[in-house]
């Protein structure tokens, strides 16, 4: 990019600075950007006042003494209420009123697409302009409610008395009073007159107007402390609260325009998981519902504890339901409801979708009954007997957390050895040091293999028994509880389970502060149960670990600010400015890291704002419901259920590190770049979302993938000498490389065909082995299509029409599509020159009549124009042929000659098959009618190839129901008849493929005819009108040139056995077709061993062939920094749904090797992003 490229276009520049200010006063729109009457200013300034003038009545009647304050807040409330009931039905009935008026088109539509035409004051258009109105008369109703309540309290909230005495003094009272009332009012004009964009911008669209709430649902807040203050008058903190309050009621306004504060539905999604999270012990949820289910019954569980009597009554249930919570109940009673639905039919059941294919066995199932029983029982035992003191050196408490520190060790050892980097810095000494081939990999990781089985061990069933006993001896569950025994010690048992690993960490933290500072005179110990300090714990070092991630963040954005050679005049100054007010930044951080919100980089700049705080996922949609579906996706299709198998190993024995709700992973092979997203996680199970992303690269796209290339070969392919502990060379990068999985998926080859597909040679053999191909696949589907019909002879003996389904020409059925059986008209003909450049996929142009021809009618039993049916034989025939429409072909004529027209078409009398099982190999009636001259077909019977029609029927395997097949076969290839027809079809077959004129085809003419379109010929449209025969033909080309190009890579051909089994593999292993086709998806789904493609590259001038191979291969995986991704997410946010800047250029979409900034960008959900696959939440089970 051009460092002279500015982050806005100048369109966009003015579109900002008129959105801006709207944004800052609520609605009020000042700057127009065009000449518009004064008092469309003027409408709007006492639109914007109104709220002030009727609280204005009410304050001055409470400060003359004439009305109590509630009745202040009651008056100003009522005339709020009837103001904006005036306001909100003057807009309907301005946009009800229909006014038709004749505009003439705009030359500029960018330059004058927001502008008015004013008619008057009082207008409609005016009143349009300046009252937009609401979608719904509820919501009419409400929000006019909602204004007059929000302006009452807010007069009450604001009263001058109210401020002096919270303060004692006038100078700040007037100041307060103000720029309180500039707050009010900006509320209230986005509540009821015009709703601002707002730069917290959460959902795509506002289809149930929540933004007009965000702002008085905030002032509401700031009023209901106050009202709680004035009702509550001895409590301290109240009024401290209130105080504080009062002031950063002032300064709502500011918080608004930069976007720190959220929308209510963002914000309400981000209080439920934070609630979850740290107050009720559980995880953050794959979806929407799950986390409000999730939230309703956890809370449940706290609130039940706290009325139940008996204490070893709660401790027993708090155990319970910790594990019970902590379980993936409802993936388990959706298996369990698959099972008994199974169980009620009968029948076999249909695959689970994705993510259920691991079914719950009664194995498991028995395994968690156990261990709650036994959680049950030690709990139970160790509150019963044991005696409760206060924790020192010696008690069992104590020894205790001994143990559970011993546990911590082990566990961080033992998780750091399963990954290629130990702190992500210093190269893992005992990790395999070349990781290129797969067996070689998986020979030198049995031993961490062998590590990963100790440490689920110790994880799963060591590490859980230890706390709940830490937690059974503790004292403060020996006499009554209170509510915060009953939230502290919920959350604990929970944790236990739920996130074993940090549930362990806050354990020992607390464990050792009591042995180190046992004294009770510190309000930690003194005034805080063992519950709360745990809470306290998990809160701090959740957002340690943010602040970290944040700050390196931070970091990593300036320097690839000063790093970008292209803007480095530009960003200079800001990177000065970083590090002299590098407080202010820290300052930023450590708030964005209280809130649990991303630090915003705008631009992707070092210009850090505060984001609002959102959910995890960060996006407010379902996952895996959108993305940019492609060419390309059927891969990631294909790859995603080998991909979990081998994630669930790695996560089991810790290669990928810690596992926490948020945590994002890169994983890379050749040109595929996965995206890897923990959802939710708890015990023995993990949920996660992968994402493909576009294989189709962009220059920016190949300048990060790259870098990504980069960093994991410096971490997985080290030289055998490379010393021990060896620092990583790209620590600064938001990736750090983790391990290698091995997956079975597709790897992709490509070669350029010179010297095979245009040589003479080659071409010459090429139409001698066609004839052959068109042979072994005519003779193999008739032999099919005779076994088939077999089961059903049945049902035809009883005179029902039959249906004979055909075999598919590559194992499965498949419909017909324009591109693989359209024929060619007229104007394909320009397209018919060797000179022609070709893409990848060439079509076929197909007309509405050529499409209507190539439609089967199964039903319809529609016999050949001049033919002759076996049920129609009269004495002419030899012999009695019982009327049975299999045997249709037996005895089969050539049709009827008008000698006046036809005097050298093809005549054959009506002959009978000499072997009474000819027919089980004769061709469908249709195939054998006629199109060619006698004399061309006499002229070119000798290509047919007498000795391998032989051979390959003397090799058929189709008769089990014959006695003495090989006899029975040897007769058959004996038959003459049979043979003409083979003889007829087979160059009727070849000459539309080839056309009349017997020459050396041309590599172009290869490609053509591989893709579908065929020269013209006298027998092209027979052809075409026979779908079946027409793919046969297609699939016999496609097949002869994959035996050019192998005969021409690994030598000839020495016999007929040999060519026959190499055409049994391509049948079996091979799908040979084009990219673009749909029976090319479906065998990457089938998982078909090797495909092949020919296309062109008109860049280079040259043919290519393109082999996918599915074989085990590794992916290379890493972790991304967390709040790195979430910054740059929260920036697209930002800018393309707030600056609407959605320009393919722009900077903030740019490469950087150090930011991924390209790959981050594509990895955002839908609309924003543009991943080309996205998988539905995909649940891990852990053990």
């Amino acid at each position: 990019m051009s460092p002279d490229v500015p982050l806005l276009n100048d369109y966009k520049q003015d579109f900002f600075l008129k959105r801006f200010p709207q944004t800052v006063l609520g609605g009020p729109r000042l700057k127009l950007g065009y000449c518009a009457p004064p008092y469309i200013y003027i409408n709007q300034i006492i639109l914007f006042l109104m709220p002030w003038v009727l609280g204005g009545i009410g304050t001055l009647l409470y400060q003359l003494g004439t009305l109590e304050d509630y009745y202040t807040a009651a008056l100003s409330g009522g005339l709020m209420l009837f103001t904006a009931f005036v306001i909100q039905f003057t807009s309907l009935h301005a946009r009800n009123k229909s006014v038709t008026v004749e505009r003439m088109l705009p030359t500029d539509i960018l330059a004058q697409e927001d502008e008015h035409e004013f008619t008057s004051c009082a207008g409609a258009e005016t009143i349009k302009f300046l009252i937009p109105g609401k979608k719904s008369i509820a919501n009419t109703v409400f929000h006019s409610v909602f204004a007059g309540l929000i302006c009452g309290l807010g007069t009450w909230y604001l009263l001058p008395n109210r401020i002096t005495l919270l303060y004692g003094s006038a100078g700040g009272t007037v100041l307060l009073f103000v720029f309180g009332w500039m707050t009010l009012c900006i509320g209230e004009y986005s509540l009821i007159v015009n709703t601002a964009t707002e730069t917290a911008t959460f959902q795509t669209q506002d289809t149930y107007e929540i933004t007009p709430l965000m702002r008085p649902l905030y002032i509401f807040f700031f009023v209901s402390v106050d009202l709680a203050h004035r009702f509550m008058v001895n409590i301290p903190a109240l009024e401290q609260m209130s105080q504080i309050l009062h002031i950063l009621f002032i300064f709502l306004p500011f918080l608004w325009a930069l976007g720190t504060l959220p929308p209510p539905d963002a914000l309400f999604l981000w209080a439920m998981e934070q609630v979850l999270e740290f107050g009720l012990g559980g995880s953050s949820m794959s979806t929407h519902l799950r986390l409000l289910m999730m939230f309703i019954v956890s809370a449940g569980t706290a609130v039940t504890s706290y009325f139940i009597p008996n204490t070893l009554g709660v401790v027993l249930f708090m155990t319970g339901l910790g594990f019970l919570l902590s379980l993936n109940l409802s993936e388990m009673g959706f298996v369990f409801k698959h099972s008994v639905t199974r169980h009620r039919v009968g029948t076999k059941s249909k695959a689970l979708p994705s993510g259920s294919k691991k079914q719950f066995t009664w194995k498991e199932c028995l395994f968690y009954i156990v261990v709650l029983v036994l959680a049950l029982l030690e709990t139970s035992l160790l509150h019963h007997f044991a005696g409760f003191s206060q924790i020192s050196k010696n008690s069992p408490q104590a020894i205790v957390g001994y143990v559970l520190m011993i546990l911590l060790t082990l566990l961080w050892l033992l998780r750091e050895i399963q990954s290629v980097y130990i702190f992500g810095i210093f190269r893992n000494p005992f990790y395999p040091k070349d990781v290129q081939a797969v067996t070689l990999f998986l020979e030198k990781q049995t031993r961490l293999l062998k590590i990963g089985v100790v440490r689920r061990i110790l994880l799963n069933l060591v590490s859980p028994f230890a706390m709940i006993a830490f937690l059974s001896l503790d004292n403060s569950l020996q006499g009554l509880h209170s509510v915060s025994v009953s939230i502290g010690f919920t959350r604990a048992f929970r944790m236990v389970w739920q996130n074993t690993e940090n549930a362990l960490l806050e354990t020992v933290i607390v464990s050792a502060g009591h042995l180190l500072i046992p004294s009770t005179d510190i309000w930690w110990n003194r005034s805080l149960d063992t519950g709360i300090r745990l809470l306290l714990v998990g809160i701090m070092r959740d957002r340690l670990i943010q602040f970290i991630s944040k700050l390196q963040f931070a970091v990593t954005v300036l320097l690839a600010s000063w790093t970008e050679k292209k803007r480095r005049k530009s960003t200079t100054t800001l990177c000065i400015l970083n590090i002299v007010f590098s407080p202010f930044v820290l300052v930023f951080i450590v708030f964005s890291t209280l809130l649990s919100s991303p630090l915003l980089p705008l631009f992707t700049l070092p210009l850090f704002l505060v984001g609002f705080p959102r959910p995890s996922q960060s996006w407010p949609g379902v996952v895996g419901t959108a993305a940019c579906v492609c060419a390309d996706t059927v891969y990631y299709y294909q790859m995603v259920p080998n991909l979990t198998a081998a994630l669930q190993s790695a996560m089991a024995a810790g290669s990928l590190g810690l596992l926490l709700p948020g945590s994002h992973y890169l994983g890379r092979f050749q040109d595929r770049l996965i995206w890897i997203m923990i959802l939710e996680h708890g015990y023995t199970y993990c949920c996660i979302n992968i994402k493909g992303l576009e294989l189709q690269e962009t220059s920016c796209h190949t300048a990060e993938a790259r870098k990504v290339d980069e960093v994991f070969e410096g971490a997985f392919e080290q030289e055998e000498y490379t010393r021990v502990c060896s620092i990583s060379e790209h620590f600064g990068n938001v990736l750090t490389p983790c391990t290698v999985l091995p997956v079975k998926l597709y790897s992709d080859a490509r070669s350029v065909l010179s010297g095979i597909i245009d040589s003479h040679d080659n071409l010459k053999e090429f139409k001698g082995d066609l004839v052959k191909v068109l042979v072994w696949i005519l003779v193999r589907y008739c032999s099919r299509r005779s076994s088939m019909q077999e089961n059903v002879h049945k049902i035809e003996n009883k005179g029902k029409a039959s249906l004979i389904i055909l075999p598919d020409l590559n194992t499965s059925p498949q419909t017909q599509s324009p591109e693989d059986t359209g024929s060619l008209n007229s104007e394909t003909l320009d397209d018919w020159s060797d000179d022609n450049v070709f893409d990848d996929e060439t079509t076929i142009k197909t007309g509405k009549e050529e499409k209507d021809q190539l439609k089967v009618l199964q039903d319809i039993n529609v016999p050949i124009p001049g033919s002759v049916v076996s049920q129609r034989v009269d004495d002419h025939s030899t012999g009695t042929v019982p009327e049975n429409s299999l045997y249709k072909a037996v005895i089969l004529g050539y049709p009827a000659i008008d000698k006046g027209k036809h005097e050298d078409m093809v005549f054959i009398p009506l002959k009978e098959f000499s072997c009474p099982h000819s027919h089980l190999l004769s061709l469908p009636e249709e195939w054998t009618s006629n199109c060619l001259p006698n004399s061309k077909m006499r002229e070119m019977s000798s290509l047919f190839p007498e000795d391998w029609y032989q051979f390959v029927l003397r090799q058929l395997e189709c008769f089990h129901s014959e006695e003495n097949v090989p006899n029975v076969l040897e007769e058959i290839a004996k038959d003459r008849v049979l043979k003409d027809f083979y003889v007829h079809a087979v160059l009727t077959c070849y000459f539309s493929l080839f056309g009349v004129d017997n020459m050396v085809p041309s590599p172009g003419h290869i490609l053509r005819v591989y893709s579908g379109v065929l020269p013209w010929s006298l027998s092209l449209d027979w052809l075409t009108e026979k779908p079946e025969l027409f793919q046969l033909a297609l699939k016999a080309f496609r097949y002869t040139l994959k035996l050019m190009i192998d005969k021409a890579s690994l030598g000839p051909i020495e016999d007929f056995k040999e060519l026959a089994g190499c055409l049994e593999e391509y049948e079996r292993d091979w799908h040979i077709g084009l990219v673009s086709d749909e029976k090319w998806k479906e065998a990457v789904l089938q998982e078909k061993p090797y495909l092949f493609s020919l296309g062109y590259d008109p860049n280079m001038g040259v043919y290519t062939g393109r082999v996918l191979t599915l074989q085990e291969l590794l992916i290379q995986v890493g972790k991304l920094n967390a709040e790195a991704v979430r910054g740059q997410w929260a920036n697209l946010s930002w800018e393309l749904l707030y600056a609407t800047n959605d320009d393919e250029e722009r900077y903030s979409i740019q490469a950087h090797p150090l930011l991924l900034r390209n790959l981050t960008v594509q990895a955002a959900d839908p609309p924003l992003g543009y991943p080309i696959y996205s998988s539905k939440p995909l649940h891990i089970h852990l053990y």
